[in-house]
Order: C-alpha cells, then sequence, then structure tokens
C-alpha cells in the first residue's frame, strides 16, 4: 500500500542518545499543526544501543524511518544522510539530545508561510540558553567572531533546530562542520535566511558529546574554511535558477 508523500521531514542526527531519542519522538508525535510529516533519526553508530533502541520504536510508529551509518561519520554527514532520506520538500532538524522543544516547529512553518520565497533557511534561535555557564560564554564569543568575519546577520548558527528546503540545502557544498555555518552557506548560494526565536531545555540525560576547547579547535579551521569559500563564492551562486516551493523554475 502506497503512502502519502509528507509535507516535511524531521531529520534527527543520533549518537549515543538511547535515553532521549524515543522521549524525543513521542514529542513529536503530539505537536499539532505538522500536517503530514515524517521522522527521520540518523544513528551515525552509535557505541550504546541506540540504534536498537530506535529499530524497535519505529516498528510501532509508521511515521519514523530509521538511517544508519556504518561508521561514525559526524553529525553534519549524518544530517546530510537524513536529508538525502527525506521525501518532503521541506526538512526540519533537531538534535538528538532533546534539548530542542518540538513545540517551536509550527512557529518556524509559519514563519515559512508568511516569508517571501528567497527565503530558504529558517534558524533557530536560543535567546534563554539551558547550558553551563562556561558554554554559554564559549558560544557568545564564537558567534561574535564568526558573525564579524562571515557577516551572516545570524545571531545563533548553533542552535539544533532549523527548518530549510530540501533542494536548496543539497546544493550546499558538504563537509565536515558545515551544519554550524548553514547561514553562511545558504547566503552564499544568492539566497536569504532568517533567525527565529526558540525555546532551549536542559539536557535530561547522557552528556554532551563536545567541550569547548574541541570546539574552538575546529572552529578556527573551519571559519578559515568559510572565508574562503565565500571568497570564492561568485561561481556557486543560483541566482539564474530560482528554487520555489514547487519546484526548480528557470
Amino acid at each position: 500500500m502506497s503512502h502519502p508523500v509528507p509535507e516535511l521531514s524531521i531529520v534527527i542526527p543520533v549518537f549515543n542518545e538511547r535515553d532521549n531519542i524515543v522521549p524525543l519522538v513521542d514529542e513529536i508525535l503530539a505537536v499539532p499543526g505538522l500536517g503530514r510529516f515524517e521522522i527521520v533519526c540518523v544513528d551515525d553508530a552509535s557505541s550504546d544501543d541506540s540504534l536498537a533502541v530506535l529499530r524497535a520504536k519505529a516498528v510501532t510508529t509508521p511515521a519514523l524511518r530509521v538511517v544508519a551509518q556504518p561508521r561514525r561519520r559526524g553529525q553534519s554527514a549524518a544530517m546530510r544522510s537524513g536529508v538525502l532520506a527525506a521525501r518532503a520538500p521541506w526538512v526540519a532538524t533537531l538534535d538528538g539530545d532533546g534539548q530542542n522543544d518540538p513545540a517551536d516547529l509550527p512557529g518556524l512553518l509559519a514563519q515559512r508561510d508568511a516569508a517571501a520565497a528567497g527565503v530558504k533557511l529558517f534558524a533557530g534561535w536560543r535567546v534563554q540558553r539551558r547550558d553551563s555557564g562556561s558554554k554559554r560564554l564559549a558560544s557568545r564569543w564564537a558567534n561574535r567572531i564568526r558573525t564579524a568575519l562571515l557577516r551572516d546577520d545570524t545571531p545563533d548558527t548553533g542552535c539544533g533546530i532549523k527548518l530549510f528546503e530540501r533542494e536548496a540545502f543539497l546544493r550546499l557544498p558538504a563537509f565536515d562542520h558545515m551544519h554550524r555555518y548553514l547561514p553562511a552557506l545558504v547566503q552564499r548560494a544568492g539566497w536569504q535566511t532568517q533567525s527565529v526565536p526558540v525555546r532551549h531545555r536542559p539536557r535530561t540525560a547522557g552528556a554532551s558529546k563536545y567541550t569547548n576547547l574541541s570546539r574552538a579547535l575546529v572552529g578556527i579551521h573551519d571559519l578559515l574554511g568559510m572565508l574562503w569559500l565565500i571568497r570564492r563564492g561568485g561561481a556557486a551562486r543560483h541566482d539564474a535558477v530560482e528554487i520555489t516551493r514547487e519546484g526548480a523554475v528557470p
């Protein structure tokens, strides 16, 4: 029996979140106003039993699809795998740790419906962070440095909850940690982005996969790469082809 094509695909990269992922899926299922949607969870070769937990949940949850990466490739690769597997024209992303509130998804959809067709990304903006003081401070400085260098006019690129057009995302260059630079990449391609205030929640189980030092070291390398991309961005812009919500129109 064929199933209706979903209007929204919710992609969730998962790495060692066996205690968080099922409650998160249940929360999504309870959110009103999402229309026809699917949930695509991408297990990034978890070393715990997250994959087994997801597969068991999928047996009783028709909206849930599970993608398993055979080896760990990182959050950006897991996100891209989920977008490639997605069947809807629009994709929302959430972090697998449960700190993003699925109840914010209808607000992002409402912003999309009210925006011009040239806006391809709606990025969550955590106006009240629920992380440790050191993590908030490190993130604040990282955002200031990134904004000064990339001029992406985005107060919070690290927020996991985002909404974007699938076709536009797949036209962006793919590289490790690209998920942290989606606004700059979308703007580089000639489209617009919009930041949307969202809630943020404390982690209730498991542990963060990053330290402030690891983020800083990776961030320096990534920023240099992004600066190079932006300076060479003219040839990659998609101004000649406008992707509308119905498809690509010359």
